[in-house]
Parts: C-alpha cells; sequence; structure tokens
C-alpha cells in the first residue's frame, strides 16, 4: 500500500459560453496546487472546446453523455459526485443555475452535481442582462441559500460587445477561492452556536405590525458558515423569505418577546451566540382586536412601549465560558454607538456596520463591517456576506483562544 497522500480532487464543471477557454487556465492552476481535476462538460460547452483538451490537460477521461459507456463498470455520474472533495462550475451558465435552484437533473453535469455532497462553488459568466435578470438573481439567493459558495462576475467588456456585470472573474482568483473551500478546517467541531436573525414583528392590530427591513441574509450566512466549520449550530429566526441552512436547528419567532424567551430556552446550552438579529426596540401598548380603520382624515395616535433589550438580558447571565457577539446597524456615528453596545450589553466582540452605506445595508448580499472588541477594531472591505460570516467567526476562536 503506497503511503503517498492522496491529492484533493476537483470536479470541474464546464458550461457553454465564450468563456469556457478560461476553463483550461483555471484547469491548470489546480493543478499546480497539487489538485487533481475531472472534467464534465455539457453539450454546448463542446462547441466551444472539444473534449480532448480538457482530456489532455487533465490526464483523466471527460465526462459529456450521461449513457455514453464508461471506460470502468461503474455509473459515472455517481462515481464523479463521489470522487469531488470541491465540485466548481465555470463558467457557469444562466441555465445551470437555473436548473441547480429548480432541482433538474437531466444531462451529466446537472445529474452530478446534485448527486455530490461535496461543496459546490459556481462562476457564473453571462451577458449583463442575463445576469441582472430577475429570475437569475433569485436563483443564485435560492443556491446562496443551501450554501452553494460563488465567486461572482466582473465588471468589464464582454464579449457579445456590452459592457457590465457578468464577465467571468479571474481564473486566478477561481482557483484561489477553490483553493480555500478545499482546504477550509472543521476548526468549530464540538462547539454549540446559537445564532439569531431576521426582524420581529409587533402586531398593531390583526392586519398590521411594526417591523424593520432586516432580511436576515446575514444572519443566514453565519449559519451555514458556523455548520460547515463543524459547529453543532441552533438558528433562531425571525419571518424572512430565506431557506433555512441544511443542518441546522431551526427555532422560529415572531415579536421580540417571542425572540427573548426562545433565546433564554437555549442559551445555558451554546458556547458562542451571536446575535444578529433585528428586534424591534418598541411595542404597541394596546393591540387593537379588530382592523383599525381610517378616522375620516383625522390622524391616529399609537401608544409605544419599549421592548425588553434581548442582548442585554441574556448578557446579564453570561458565563466565563460563553462568547457573546452582537451587532450594531447604525446610521451615524457608527463605531461610537457600537462601542456603547458592546459594553452596555456585556458582549465579547460587535460587528458594526453604517447601514447607508452602499453594498451594506438591507436585502443585500454584500457587507461592509467593523468588527469591535475592547482591544481592538479591524475594518473589513466590502465582501459577499458568506466572507463576512467566516471573518466573524475566525476572529469569535481568536477572542476564545485568549481566554
Amino acid at each position: 500500500m503506497s503511503d503517498q497522500k492522496k491529492k484533493p480532487c476537483v470536479v470541474l464543471g464546464v458550461t457553454g459560453g465564450i468563456a469556457v477557454y478560461k476553463a483550461c487556465e483555471l484547469l491548470r492552476l489546480l493543478q499546480k496546487q497539487g489538485i487533481d481535476v475531472y472534467v464534465v462538460m455539457t453539450k454546448h460547452a463542446c462547441q466551444f472546446v472539444a473534449p480532448l483538451t480538457f482530456e489532455t490537460l487533465s490526464g483523466h477521461p471527460v465526462a459529456v453523455d450521461t449513457f455514453d459507456r464508461p471506460a470502468t463498470w461503474e455509473v459515472e455520474h455517481i462515481a464523479l459526485a463521489k470522487r469531488a472533495d470541491l465540485f466548481l462550475i465555470a463558467p457557469a451558465t444562466a441555465n445551470i443555475m437555473g436548473k441547480m435552484a429548480c432541482g433538474i437533473a437531466d444531462d451529466m453535469l446537472s445529474t452530478t452535481v446534485m448527486a455530490t455532497k461535496a461543496p459546490v462553488m459556481l462562476a457564473p459568466a453571462m451577458n449583463t442582462g442575463m445576469w441582472e435578470n430577475p429570475a437569475t438573481q433569485q436563483n443564485v439567493q435560492t443556491l446562496m441559500n443551501r450554501g452553494v459558495h460563488f465567486v461572482m462576475p466582473a465588471t468589464g467588456h464582454l464579449a457579445c460587445g456590452d459592457s457590465g456585470a457578468g464577465k467571468l472573474e479571474d481564473v486566478a482568483v477561481i482557483a484561489e477561492r477553490a483553493v480555500e473551500v478545499l482546504s477550509r478546517k472543521r476548526d468549530m467541531e464540538g462547539l454549540r452556536v446559537m445564532v439569531t436573525a431576521g426582524p420581529t414583528r409587533e402586531a398593531l392590530d390583526p392586519v398590521r405590525y411594526i417591523s424593520n427591513r432586516s432580511s436576515g441574509k446575514m444572519g443566514y450566512a453565519i449559519a451555514r458558515a458556523a455548520q460547515l466549520r463543524g459547529a453543532q449550530v441552533t438558528l433562531l429566526s425571525g419571518p424572512v423569505s430565506l431557506t433555512a441552512p441544511q443542518g441546522v436547528t431551526m427555532v422560529p419567532f415572531a415579536t421580540t418577546q417571542d425572540l427573548l424567551e426562545r433565546a433564554t430556552e437555549h442559551v445555558d446550552e451554546q458556547d458562542i451566540i451571536i446575535q444578529a438579529a433585528a428586534p424591534a426596540d418598541y411595542r404597541a401598548k394596546e393591540i387593537a382586536a379588530q382592523k383599525i380603520k381610517k378616522q375620516n382624515g383625522e390622524g391616529m395616535v399609537i401608544h409605544l412601549v419599549e421592548n425588553p433589550d434581548v442582548a442585554a438580558a441574556l448578557g446579564r447571565n453570561k458565563r466565563p465560558e460563553q462568547t457573546f457577539v452582537g451587532f450594531a446597524a447604525e446610521t451615524n456615528d457608527v463605531l461610537e454607538h457600537a462601542q456603547v453596545k458592546l459594553k452596555k450589553k456585556n458582549l465579547d466582540m460587535i460587528v458594526a456596520n453604517d447601514v447607508t452605506a452602499p453594498g451594506a445595508g438591507f436585502d443585500v448580499n454584500t457587507n461592509i463591517v467593523t468588527l469591535i472588541t475592547e482591544e481592538k477594531m479591524m475594518s473589513l472591505p466590502l465582501l459577499l456576506k458568506d466572507e463576512v460570516a467566516d471573518h466573524i467567526l475566525s476572529a469569535i476562536l481568536e477572542l476564545r483562544a485568549q481566554k
């Protein structure tokens, strides 16, 4: 038996588009990192680059047709799905993303990626109009919610003559991200993590409520990242239009009082508590039993009372071995407000962001944050929320190592 360490394996899916030729360079870059690469092509991709090119570069047969007789007696798409340590599709067309989002498996690539249990990464490339189409963006969000990694397309001059978003990201960047996923350590195994996410809804009557613009995307990204790193994750979620990450325990809440009760039930058993939810500061003093009607032009006064401060209430009972993290979504004096909350709520770290900044507001896939502890601040640039989540978790582990 050989003592040689098994190379990590990337199954590279190649779909039809002018950027197909760049997948050849991507394959070589992955090989230079000591990665074994197997290629699956769609029939449309074969119109741009012949399978023989990828076979020569990879040293392996290229899978194209689901009904081809394989060189060895095995169900080929299942064998490839099991072989993958990472399933990377580059370029990824709108078509393959739509199939994946809807669970359609009608060719070798879509069938194989559906069968894999390995992490999946997509590097989209298409015309700007196709990329910005609401259907494409909804499919991207659906796949993100399921834990699919993305290397978002760059902005530039496209082969069709247009300029805008949709250009395949530089293959060196894609290769770097692929290596990051392959080398990701399960450094949170054995840790129990509670994440809160989304808004609350405070009823005014049976129809109306007070809420806020929180989408839950940041909290869901943190829950997903913690689960991928091996943690046992409990996700307390307000009313959002997101799919819970696979492998987490989902606990719904509606009001701020609900959130406090659910969090209190689960907090004692947790090692790490990350409070990314946006609970309402106020609720109606009285909830009308029937729908409130217009008053013939007269104004209406709603009496509000202050809700409990969930983070502060939990922080009062924090044990020394626990790590508490909060969020400060602010519109002015961001760092100053965040530092006050850090102390007031007995937090170990607070994540501050200016929700008025482009790319850092509500219901977007990116964020710009500053991680603040008693000892230091670390500002992050504009990143995908999945990337921000990993930075937050790494900072938490660093904090815990210092205890």
